[in-house]
């Protein structure tokens, strides 16, 4: 952990100099999670392609955001996706309401379904970037029960851990998606630049 910790302080050092062979490994080890949160929120590929642009665009413009004593890297590009998507999905919802007349009885009906649209892709993105931040060995645990669909028993031998341990990474996982739902992303409620 404090190794990651040291080399995501290295990137931003880098990054701060100018160099843009760091920013070329960021986002060679990055841009599928990038990309992968846009996608699920938005919808559309083309869109979650600018959106992965945009943030790295961002990290380079103003490296000095990301403060690696409190986050890793990878947490803070995964909450600058995820609030970015959703902030892309809102402007074209409230685009297209503007569109069909936001005032008439149809207009109210799909600012309502638009609604719950965003909120839907905001708690997605929540639980994205949740899963993003959590430690290598729960998302690991989370992963193999599944998207491989395997029980504690199986992800245990999978990951070469207890039972016990397999149930304690799993319970701690699911506690924190649990949350998707209730706390915002970080730095949702921020005006992008």
């Amino acid at each position: 952990m404090e190794e990651a910790r040291r080399r995501d302080a290295r990137l931003r050092q880098r990054l701060e100099s100018g160099e843009a062979a760091a920013l070329g490994e960021l986002y060679d080890r990055f841009a599928p999670l990038v990309h992968g949160l846009a996608r699920r929120v938005l919808g559309d590929d083309q869109a979650a392609a600018q959106v992965t642009h945009d943030v790295f665009a961002r990290l380079w413009e103003a490296p000095e955001r990301y403060e690696p004593a409190r986050e890793p890297l990878r947490s803070h590009l995964a909450a600058l996706a995820s609030v970015e998507a959703v902030r892309r999905l809102r402007q074209s919802e409230t685009e297209a309401l503007l569109g069909a007349g936001a005032g008439t009885e149809e207009g109210r009906a799909r600012a309502e379904a638009a609604e719950t649209r965003i909120h839907r892709a905001a708690a997605a993105a929540r639980a994205d970037w949740i899963a993003s931040a959590m430690p290598r060995p729960l998302r690991e645990a989370i992963d193999q029960a599944y998207a491989h669909r395997r029980d504690y028993r199986q992800t245990a031998a999978d990951l070469g851990i207890t039972e016990e341990e397999a149930r304690r990474r799993l319970r701690l996982g699911l506690q924190l998606l649990s949350t998707a739902h209730d706390h915002p992303v970080p730095g949702a409620g921020e005006p992008s630049p």
